[in-house]
């Protein structure tokens, strides 16, 4: 039988609330949230480490509960949420509002109704006897490069034992996704010369040549687009590349010396980022010595900084197996085109898939919400997963 609302546990509803109440924007701290979710894991006898951020301000949670020294499970999730600001809400963001069937506020479908089902039914977990333990991994930063759960992997060699697998709480609408594209960011620095626009020919004009760059990146997109690869289990198929930022010029009538712009690749698992780079960056060194002719201190600069590794979990992987016999559907495993950290915990040998209440569409924007029918699938996941964790 398929949950409904009416199965949804009161404390469920209670936690989401708590949780949303926490503004977890991710230019804020997220330390209350972090504390809050460890003093009840800590109360019910969990271990529980913090790694932190350089300046202290923000921290991940890594809580187990049962036999350490065996390979247990994974309960993925981010805290932060992205910004509010510049939107228009029909009610306070950081105020759980329900209505007709939803609840409404930052964070509800991304992700801490996932985070909420899991403290919410933690008590259970504490009560029961069992085979394997079960963890609980908070991270911070995601919504900005998956940047806190970078640590909160690093920090796994501590273990005892490493977990056997991880389940990524990001809203799926409940199904197993094995697949995620990776994510490369980079900014593109161009040093060029300055001088009178009545004199360009001894400038080096950085806007121009910025130009150049970011429309072979939009030639780049075209042909990926026009010959592949392909997986059709992606919409869109084929990896993207986008230009989402640029600045450059101080006034018209001068040849401008600084140009950046900042691009994202979002690839196919099985498309080579670093080729598509090696490309990138070879059409800018044959640019370059036309650059360096007039002005030998100009130049193009790439900084690559933030890469998430994509995710391709096997249909037959445990992983995926356990996920889709959880959710008591039939369902086949899917692939999503947004990044999540799932491809860095499976990077780092831990199988993993991602499946969460909720719906992506409705991530990010105002008035974000999640059905209470989405709650009561992502509370009955939790509940079989508790079942299968004491089976004998």
């Amino acid at each position: 039988m398929t949950p409904t609302s009416t199965d949804i546990t009161p404390s469920c509803i209670e936690m989401i609330e708590r949780l949303i109440s926490f503004d977890t924007t991710s230019h804020r701290e997220n330390i209350q949230l972090i504390h809050f979710a460890a003093d009840i894991l800590d109360g019910l006898g969990a271990k529980t480490r913090l790694t932190w951020d350089d300046a202290r301000r923000k921290a991940n949670l890594f809580a187990t509960l049962g036999p350490a020294e065996r390979p247990g499970i994974v309960l993925s999730g981010h805290t932060d949420v992205v910004p509010v600001e510049g939107q228009q809400w029909n009610s306070d963001p950081f105020h759980m509002t329900p209505r007709a069937g939803r609840l409404f506020g930052r964070g509800t479908a991304d992700m801490k109704s996932f985070l909420a089902i899991c403290l919410a039914l933690a008590p259970e977990f504490a009560a029961r006897p069992l085979s394997l333990p079960i963890h609980f991994a908070f991270s911070y930063d995601e919504e900005i490069g998956c940047i806190g759960v970078r640590r909160l992997i690093d920090d796994l060699s501590a273990l005892p034992v490493r977990p056997k697998l991880c389940i990524v709480g990001e809203p799926t609408e409940m199904q197993v996704i094995i697949g995620h594209k990776g994510k490369k960011n980079v900014r593109c620095q161009v040093h060029g010369k300055e001088c009178h626009s009545a004199l360009n020919d001894r400038g080096v004009n950085a806007v121009e040549i910025g130009a150049e760059l970011v429309s072979f990146l939009r030639n780049l997109q075209k042909r990926i687009r026009r010959d592949g690869p392909f997986d059709p289990g992606y919409d869109p198929p084929y990896s993207t590349i986008h230009t989402g930022v640029i600045h450059g010029g101080t006034a018209l009538n001068i040849v401008p010396a600084e140009c950046s712009f900042e691009f994202e690749i979002r690839n196919l698992p099985r498309h080579d980022l670093e080729d598509m780079m090696s490309e990138i960056r070879g059409f800018a060194q044959d640019i370059v010595p036309e650059m360096l002719a007039v002005d030998g201190a100009s130049g193009i600069m790439f900084d690559e900084y933030n890469t998430t590794a994509g995710l391709d979990t096997g249909e037959d992987d445990e992983a995926a197996v356990l996920a889709r016999h959880l959710t008591g559907a039939n369902a086949l495993p899917g692939r999503v085109s947004f990044t999540t950290e799932a491809g860095l915990f499976h990077s780092a040998g831990i199988p993993t898939v991602v499946c969460g209440p909720g719906s992506i569409a409705q991530a990010h924007k105002p008035d974000e919400f999640i059905d209470l029918s989405q709650v009561a699938l992502g509370e009955a996941f939790i509940r079989r997963l508790l079942d299968h964790m004491t089976a004998r």
